[in-house]
């Protein structure tokens, strides 16, 4: 949600709280700002950078070295402008237009023990009849044959998870759990990833896993393990940094899956015309790549802007961290980490299994559909469901939510039911297996759900491929009988 924004004309205006590159010879204290520096992934050019920014005026956060990314700190408005003339750096970039309040270590964790918890044989859960969604994927059915494995871990990159929850604690490892929300630097404390100001994180965890033990609700894959990564600041924030840390993370703990429901703030869209976007988009996409090379498949959200990320024309909201400016983008301006190579995008549908209203999409860019819930046009027939997707959120309570955000957990749950029944399978092949055990839906012949034109889309494609479905809304059921194909 931060950077320059391009205007007609050629004309560059900076939000409030950009860094303005200068020359070397009149360098000025502006606001402190993180940077992602880009270098060659080997020690020996990382420390040739590290040393590089020392001269430029700027401080080291985290270098990861797997990758080829530095997280740097400064203050020195000439800092970009040196780092550019470096040899030692291939791009650098603000990532954020926001100045740095916190300096680098200052949030003291206080230390706790985490919950001890078993897997409980359970009956049926007793809040599963308001899961609307499990039954329109074929999560009851794939349960006859598969609850997931132990073996199989999945990411949660999002703002914690309470791993207090009764229906949570049994399944969230916190030896592979981790915050990245100081600064992008690691940190394994236990109430580090614990949630403190979002529900989010913890609704999120519940679809993909919450535990068959009798109590509250039932996850996708409720017998694998999660792993909390917050990457999401108190302030709702997930910068650039906190987004390679939290990949680098799943890479490093060889996760099978990952689930971001999330966009990398500042922007809505990085450009690789701007040099501060063109280094967030290297760096997240280096960190994406390693994630994947250590065999994670990433599960994204496409977004809840009803845009078409195969014809994007404008971005008003950014950067949001300071004061938006609107600005001409195109398909080279990607979401990150949605529209990166290798990641599964997943748009929403709602209960009648139609787009849901909010729900992004793009002939190209959307790989499934899963339920994220719709309350204005695709309501149950249940009231207090209004819709939505009930999950666990914190202090052992639940709650309905709707968006893309939870349209992903389903697919990433799917994703976890796959890769528990074939260990031998890589990212690669677990996209395969998803979009090809997908429920093909074709486009609707018109698509304008409040009549008014003010979520109107346009789908383009044929029933097996097309911009509001992808391959298809997946299918659980089918997904765990995959081996029988």
């Amino acid at each position: 949600m931060a950077g320059l924004a391009l205007l007609a004309a050629g004309t560059l205006t900076l939000p409030t709280g950009t860094a303005v590159a200068a020359t070397a010879t009149s360098a000025e204290t502006g606001p402190l700002l993180n940077y992602l520096v880009n270098t060659k992934a080997n020690h020996g050019q990382v420390k040739l950078a590290e040393r590089a920014i020392a001269r430029a005026g700027g401080t080291v956060v985290q270098s990861y070295e797997q990758i080829g990314v530095i997280i740097a700190r400064s203050d020195s408005t000439a800092f970009t402008a040196q780092l550019r003339a470096s040899h030692q750096v291939d791009s650098v970039g603000a990532s954020r237009t926001k100045a740095v309040t916190a300096g680098i270590g200052d949030d003291t964790v206080e230390l706790a023990t985490p919950p001890a918890g078993l897997l409980a044989a359970g009956a049926d859960e007793p809040m599963q009849a308001d899961q609307w969604s499990l039954g329109t994927i074929g999560v009851p059915e794939a349960h006859r044959t598969s609850l997931g494995s132990r073996r199989v871990t999945v990411g949660v990159l999002d703002s914690g998870i309470d791993a207090t929850h009764e229906d949570l604690a049994a399944n969230v490892d916190a030896s592979q759990s981790v915050s990245c929300i100081d600064n992008g630097r690691p940190n394994t404390d236990f109430q580090a990833w614990q949630p403190t100001s979002s529900d989010h994180g913890t609704h999120v965890a519940g679809t993909i896993a919450a535990a068959k033990n009798g109590k509250g609700v039932l996850g996708i894959a409720p017998n694998v393990r999660l792993a909390a990564v917050k990457v999401v600041d108190d302030g709702g924030y997930i910068y650039p940094e906190y987004a390679v840390c939290g990949f680098v993370w799943a890479g490093e703990h060889h996760f099978q899956v990952t689930n971001n429901s999330y966009y990398v703030d500042p922007w809505l869209f990085n450009c690789a015309s701007d040099p501060d976007q063109a280094a967030i988009l290297t760096a997240v996409r280096r960190a994406t790549a390693f994630a994947e090379r250590n065999g994670v498949l990433s599960v994204a959200a496409a977004g809840n802007e009803n845009i078409d990320l195969a014809h994007k024309t404008t971005d008003d909201s950014s950067p949001d961290d300071t004061v938006p400016v609107p600005r001409p983008v195109d398909t080279g301006c990607l979401s990150l980490p949605t529209e990166l190579p290798g990641v599964v995008n997943v748009a929403s549908v709602g209960v009648n299994g139609d787009k849901s209203f909010f729900s992004s999409y793009g002939q190209g860019k959307i790989t499934v559909a899963a339920p994220g819930g719709d309350s204005r046009y695709q309501i149950p027939d249940t009231p207090a469901r209004n819709g939505r997707v009930l999950s666990t959120i914190r202090g052992n309570r639940y709650a309905y939510m709707q968006g893309t955000s939870m349209a992903s957990p389903h697919a990433a749950g799917v994703a976890a039911l796959l890769a528990s029944s074939h260990p031998w399978a890589g990212p690669d092949q677990l996209r395969r297996m998803l979009t090809g055990q997908a429920t093909e839906h074709a486009c609707p012949t018109v698509f304008d759900p409040s009549g008014d034109g003010a979520w109107a889309a346009v789908c383009q494609g044929g029933t097996g491929q097309n911009g509001f479905y992808g391959a298809g809304i997946v299918n659980a059921a089918t997904a765990v009988q995959w081996w029988r194909w």
